[in-house]
This record gives structure tokens, sequence and C-alpha cells, in this order.
């Protein structure tokens, strides 16, 4: 895949490329409470209609020279251009690079200061179910990272009866193990159509947050409605962007 569209902030100086498309097939996946998903592993919501070249990508960037270029997706280390892109942020902007979100499959990156992992899993079995793929390829990953000094962030979606309790302690204490510094941030799922899984309870977030930190000194939580999910801007002014360019 690659990216498609670009947009910017004008109080906080970052830019933001979209990828279109993910290696993993969560049923969960928050993309799918959007219209257009199709049930096609990987592919979540409409298809854009033409990806940006690397050249229209360059030139929506070098006009306003971001202080900060974040990548995401989907899954943005899907995106073929994505080593190119992360080289011209840094050479050619001075910018500071990060994954705003990634399934952790390609880490760490040329040129890439940092990363948000969304863990899908802490089980083997589990793990496969939901990603169709490996666990231990996604822990390494993010363990390389660490030790390759790139700044990371990690999360996961609490899923009652399905990515419970269980998975959350095995992450975390892994994640300890790493640095109790590192920031944590427990997503309480948000129901998507079509899925047998429920939202969590208050008291439930109470009692994962609470476990999580046990092990973890940064840890936080967010337990939006599917309405919330679907306007951000309400919640954080960090998603009141602007478009640059867009397929």
């Amino acid at each position: 895949m690659a990216f498609y569209r670009i947009t910017y902030h004008d109080q906080y100086h970052f830019a933001t490329l979209h990828n279109y498309g993910c290696t993993f097939r969560c049923p969960f996946c928050s993309y799918k409470l959007r219209s257009g998903a199709d049930g096609t592993p990987g592919l979540s919501s409409p298809a854009p209609k033409r990806f940006l070249s690397v050249e229209e990508q360059q030139q929506a960037l070098l006009r306003v020279r971001p202080e900060k270029v974040y990548f995401m997706g989907g899954e943005p280390t899907t995106a073929r251009e994505l080593e190119t892109m992360l080289a011209f942020a840094k050479r050619e902007l001075g910018a500071e690079t990060r994954l705003g979100h990634t399934n952790g499959s390609r880490l760490p990156l040329p040129h890439l200061d940092g990363a948000n992992v969304g863990f899908k899993a802490w089980s083997e079995t589990l793990h496969r179910q939901l990603t169709g793929r490996a666990k231990r390829p996604i822990y390494d990953n993010f363990a390389a990272a660490f030790d390759a000094g790139l700044q990371l962030k990690a999360n996961m979606v609490f899923v009652p009866g399905l990515v419970d309790f269980k998975e959350f302690e095995g992450l975390v204490d892994f994640l300890a193990r790493l640095s109790p510094e590192l920031p944590f941030h427990i997503m309480g799922y948000i129901p998507v159509p079509g899925q047998p899984y429920r939202r969590p309870t208050d008291v439930e977030m109470r009692e994962l947050t609470a476990l999580c930190r046990s092990r973890l000194h940064r840890v936080s939580s967010s337990h939006l409605t599917s309405e919330q999910a679907l306007d951000l801007t309400v919640r954080d002014d960090r998603f009141a962007v602007r478009t640059l360019a867009e397929g």
C-alpha cells in the first residue's frame, strides 16, 4: 500500500501521512467503525481513490516544513515508500519522526525516532486467532526498538471475555522488564458492528488500570463510546487538522 492523505496541525506544527491497509486482520479494529468495511483482511475502511506519489508527499511537506512528521494507518509500515519518507523527513526537514500507531511488524527502522505500538494479545493462541500472525516477532521487535533507543509507547484494547486481565498481565510484565517507565495506554473496546464483544464497564476499567499500575508507572486509559470515537476533535484539539494533500 501507500500514503494517500497528508494532514497538518497549524498550532502544534506536525504533519501526518495516512496509509491504507494492514498486515493484521483484527476483528475489533476501530477502523471498522467507519463505513466501507468489506471484511477483507487488512482492509477496514473505504479505499482511497488514488495514492500520492513520493514527489507529491515531499512537496506537501516542504510547503509547511513541520517540526514533527507522523505516519499512520491502517498499518503505516505497509507503505512501500515509508523508509524514503522517513529519510526525507529527517534529512530535508530536520523533523522528529514517529509511527503514530503501528502493530510492531517492522521495528526498528532507519530515521525513526519513536513509535506507538498497539499490542493485540499476550498468549500465542489468541494472538494468532486475532491477527493471523505469530506473537513473538512483534514482542522481539519492540524489545529491539527499545534497545535501539527509540521513544516507545504501548497500548492494548481491553475486550472483556477476549483480551482480558490475563492478557494485560502478561503484556505489562513484559513491558516492566524493559522499563517500568514505558508509557502504556488501556483502550476500552468500542463495539464494532457485527462483532459479539461488549464494551467494558467503568468498574472493569478501574480494576484493569489498577492492575497495570501495579507494574508500570505511566498508565493511562480511554473508554470512549462509538459516537465519541467517530469525532475525536471534541475531546482532543490535536485532531483538529487540515488536509495538505489527498489522492
